[in-house]
């Protein structure tokens, strides 16, 4: 028979091995701490955002690339303008604080960690560094596919709608051939260095982001916040969710809003097995240590 439940505003049975590592600390010393692991993780930003911004040119070359295929592919040169004096600038600026945060990140991540960390029981912190490790994982996962895959497709369905200026022959009363400039208006690509920056880092941000759906839904249906059974009938919630997310966080192309909702849609069903499995391995767990049936096991 399963193990009666704790009574109500009691504390869970904690196996005798499963205790928290370090004792009770004042609440003083808990923010003191805190602002410790803070100031390390800002002091590490900073110097990994100077370091970034001596490199600034070759990070924008790299992050050019898509766009500099997709016109060297039409015969065009890669040449983005400057609209205001101090655009380069900020630009330079801007990379190096994305290039920072890349850097520094392992950083700030073991920072945040040490700090949660002792006060997690030897369970939960096995149970929690998986997904720790996994995150950023997966979010560099998304930027990759983003950058490789998403951008180079929706930028050349963009450059698409360029097209050459022609002279053609109009006859004119009076019998006389004249040119008429305007029978065909040249539409050409001159990019902005700020915009075009703007829409990268909106496609690797968000498809960043996005990847990020697997290791929230697992960690919430290990914490039996979320259900299996219950992803499984909101897929309906979840399609429109994704659409208007889809909406959102790409441009007006649908080439590569249909290329998200596929993509988020398909990370979904990931994590409803995903999902399943944690929750299979929950029943196992229970029923090795006499809390559950075996006859509850699927």
């Amino acid at each position: 028979m399963p193990a009666s439940l704790p009574p109500a505003g009691g504390q869970p049975n904690v196996r005798p091995d499963d205790e928290i590592d370090d004792s009770a600390a004042p609440l003083i010393e808990h923010l003191a701490e805190l602002r410790s692991r803070i100031i390390k993780s800002l002091l590490a930003f900073v110097v990994a955002m100077m370091i970034s911004f001596t490199f600034w040119n070759p990070i924008f070359n790299f992050l050019t690339k898509p766009l500099c295929d997709a016109l060297l592919a039409r015969g065009q040169e890669c040449n983005l303008i400057l609209i205001q004096l101090q655009e380069g600038f900020f630009v330079a600026i801007r990379i190096a604080m994305l290039g920072g945060f890349v850097l520094a990140f392992p950083i700030i991540a073991s920072q945040m960690w040490r700090f949660v960390a002792p006060g997690l029981y030897r369970s939960e912190k096995s149970a929690f560094l998986p997904f720790i490790i996994a995150s950023p994982g997966m979010f560099f996962l998304g930027a990759a596919f983003a950058f490789y895959v998403v951008t180079p497709l929706a930028f050349t369905f963009f450059l698409g709608f360029q097209q050459v200026g022609m002279l053609t022959g109009d006859v004119v009363p009076g019998g006389d051939d004249v040119e008429n400039p305007l029978a065909q208006v040249g539409i050409a690509f001159q990019g902005s260095v700020n915009e075009y920056l703007s829409l990268t880092t909106r496609f690797i941000i968000a498809f960043g982001m996005c990847f990020q759906l697997p290791v929230l839904l697992t960690l919430m249906g290990k914490a039996g916040l979320v259900s299996s059974d219950g992803l499984k009938s909101g897929r309906k919630w979840a399609v429109v969710g994704i659409l208007t997310l889809a909406a959102f966080v790409t441009p007006p192309d649908v080439i590569t809003q249909i290329i998200l909702f596929t993509v988020v849609y398909g990370l979904y069903e990931i994590s409803i097995q995903l999902v399943r499995w944690v929750e299979r391995k929950r029943r196992e767990e229970l029923a090795a240590e006499g809390l559950l049936d075996e006859d509850d096991l699927p």
